[in-house]
């Protein structure tokens, strides 16, 4: 069953216009979000980041759209679904209304809701081979669009394509100053002795909920220092770890770049610490 504004229909009847704006335009942002037994994980933050993300897109907000309603529309379309007591990925979608050309006729919304079964409650540790390349033939553009979950992803797409046509199993995007950014699908951390990097939103990463998650551990732990700072491509081969964060998996180790192999441990030892946090709420 899909959630249409409110309306629950079954997935064949669930229709949007060819003129929607986030087919045509890519005017549209979303969550993606994990749900265990009903619970939606780190729900504020991801609230807080779609209300963000319309207000970049400057989209009108309804005033219905508060923490109380959109997750009781997302409880619904779970139960509508039967997964209340399976864990779950909710995807969330708003888009603006159709009507105009570049300039919206309005700036009103419609959004849909969806649902899917996942394998597990908590994130689970994968330590098999996992190998990454960078993806050099476009580039990430700092600034406030990057940080945000937009409709427009050709680079990832594209990026995706070449993964797959050269068996890489991810890879890394640069931005125009030619910096590590981000993963296809999550944020990329490094890990040099004590010491974790992550690229700073400012670079065009985007404000990742488990980033975000990992960052409050981290600033936390006496057991390491964190740094927000641009990272180099060549820093890549030197580190001793890296490791790619997403809603969907968590953590995910990286084990070869190039000729060069990772350790696990505190990407291991971060996991543990999320399904923690994760459990806790």
């Amino acid at each position: 069953m899909i959630n249409i504004d409110g309306n629950l229909v079954k997935e064949e009847n669930a229709n949007l216009s060819v003129n929607n704006r986030g087919f045509a335009y890519g005017d549209s942002v979303f969550e993606t979000m994990r749900v265990i037994s009903g619970k939606i994980m780190f729900w504020e933050d991801h609230y807080f980041r779609l209300m963000a993300s319309m207000r970049i897109m400057r989209m009108e907000i309804p005033s219905a759209f508060s923490p109380e309603f959109l997750e009781k529309e997302i409880g619904e379309t779970i139960e509508a679904n039967a997964l209340e007591t399976s864990p779950a990925r909710i995807r969330f979608a708003v888009y603006r209304l159709q009507g105009g050309y570049y300039t919206p006729a309005t700036r009103e919304i419609g959004y849909v809701i969806t649902a899917e079964p996942l394998d597990n409650s908590f994130y689970l540790f994968n330590d098999t081979g996992y190998e990454i390349e960078l993806f050099k033939d476009h580039y990430v553009n700092s600034g406030l669009l990057s940080t945000i979950k937009s409709n427009n992803r050709a680079v990832n797409v594209l990026g995706s394509i070449y993964a797959s046509e050269n068996d890489y199993d991810n890879c890394l995007l640069l931005n125009e100053k030619k910096s590590v950014v981000e993963a296809l699908n999550g944020n990329i951390f490094l890990v040099k002795d004590n010491t974790i990097k992550t690229p700073p939103i400012a670079d065009g990463a985007l404000n990742g909920i488990i980033r975000k998650q990992l960052l409050n551990i981290l600033k936390k732990t006496e057991e390491y220092t964190l740094e927000e700072t641009s990272i180099s491509p060549f820093e890549l081969q030197k580190a001793d770890e890296l490791f790619i964060t997403n809603v969907a998996v968590g953590i995910q180790p990286v084990s070869k770049y190039r000729k060069k192999s990772y350790e696990n441990k505190v990407a291991k030892d971060l996991l543990s610490k999320l399904n923690v946090k994760a459990r806790l709420g």
